[in-house]
């Protein structure tokens, strides 16, 4: 059983990564063609919803059908794509262990705590996010509300050159916007890589959405400033790829003055299914092979699967509960509070438990 467990470098991680997506193309493509496969079918839905009530002369209701269906669209899509990043993380799993996997397999491991996934997915885009969506809410909620014309071609321009006050206020609003965005990304930025490591972890070792969030925390350590890098790379792929196969898309907005007829709309719909289901596996591959790697530099992963592997070790024992949170904790986390009210009941599937770290004086000194 051939693996790759040892302490790996940034530059071998980002081969490994394509070394294991070369290897295994079809199957990570395929886990992640069932999330972009849904959400091309569902925006063709609603151009063609769209464009029937447009030709029915029902175009007062258009907005507000795309607005429901819009809705149903993002929960729908929500589901399935913490389904398929939850099947990736469990595929590569398997197979940077050496183990066989399949696109069946893998969803079926996830399916019966799909609900804890998506959950520990809610909190960290709540953690992450939510100084981010508040403040672009409030400066364009204020925008709306005192500016006439805001959102509109020139409307804004338009009154702000007729009105010395409203364009002291459109100039204060948003130079305090651009003073809050700068710290408010890097939040954004140091959240997202504190928590980068907690899906693999609720995965691979089974653990609740409170105890996956601390984990990563832990696992994170030393690691968050190649994790940067791997996200910034996958990036400047994923922007290259989308100008490459979309620009003219991009030429026609510009021609038409941002206006973009259903046959166009629905072939960027097309192109985008390719670029997702290509480039969306990349970085929950790079992620897991992160976590794997945290573990083999702080808890001996490698020495440890291999007694495993030799038959030399005994049936890991159920790990004690994790401590409920501090007061100081619960202040800091609050949504750490929340794990066990939204946990969903445990299922009777098997159960991959977290081994224990070293102890002191072990087999690694």
């Amino acid at each position: 059983m051939e693996t790759n467990l040892r302490p790996l470098s940034l530059g071998e991680i980002l081969d490994r990564t394509a070394q294991l997506y070369r290897a295994n193309f079809f199957l990570f493509a395929g886990i992640f063609a069932m999330y972009s496969g849904v959400a091309l079918a569902m925006s063709l839905l609603l151009i063609g919803l769209g464009e029937l009530m447009k030709a029915a002369h029902m175009t007062h209701y258009v907005l507000l059908i795309t607005s429901i269906g819009t809705g149903i669209d993002w929960l729908i899509l929500f589901l399935l794509f913490g389904a398929a990043v939850a099947a990736i993380s469990r595929a590569v799993a398997w197979v940077h262990l050496g183990e066989p996997a399949t696109i069946r397999g893998a969803y079926a491991s996830i399916l019966p705590r799909l609900g804890r996934y998506l959950w520990l997915m809610t909190i960290t885009a709540l953690v992450v996010w939510t100084p981010l969506v508040l403040l672009y809410a409030g400066y364009f909620g204020f925008m709306f509300l005192n500016v006439k014309g805001f959102g509109t071609q020139a409307g804004a321009g338009a009154q702000a050159a007729a009105n010395p006050q409203a364009a002291v206020t459109i100039l204060v609003a948003s130079l305090i916007f651009m003073l809050l965005l700068l710290p408010a990304c890097i939040y954004t930025i140091l959240m997202g890589l504190r928590y980068a490591l907690a899906l693999p972890a609720c995965v691979v070792e089974n653990l609740k959405a409170r105890a996956s969030l601390r984990r990563a925390i832990d696992l994170s350590k030393g690691a968050r400033g190649r994790i940067f890098v791997l996200g910034l790379l996958i990036g400047f792929i994923k922007i290259g790829l989308v100008l490459a196969t979309q620009l003219f898309i991009f030429i026609a907005v510009f021609k038409n003055h941002g206006q973009l007829g259903p046959g166009l709309t629905a072939i960027s719909q097309i192109i985008g299914f390719f670029t997702n289901t290509f480039l969306g596996p990349i970085y929950a591959a790079g992620i897991t092979l992160f976590y794997y790697d945290q573990r083999v530099r702080k808890e001996g992963f490698d020495i440890e699967w291999m007694m495993q592997a030799a038959g030399m070790t005994a049936p890991a024992s159920v790990p004690e509960p994790p401590a409920e949170p501090t007061a100081a904790t619960a202040a800091a986390e609050p949504w750490l509070a929340l794990d066990a009210h939204f946990e969903p009941p445990p299922a009777g599937a098997e159960q991959t438990l977290p081994p224990a770290p070293p102890a002191p004086g072990s087999e690694h000194e």
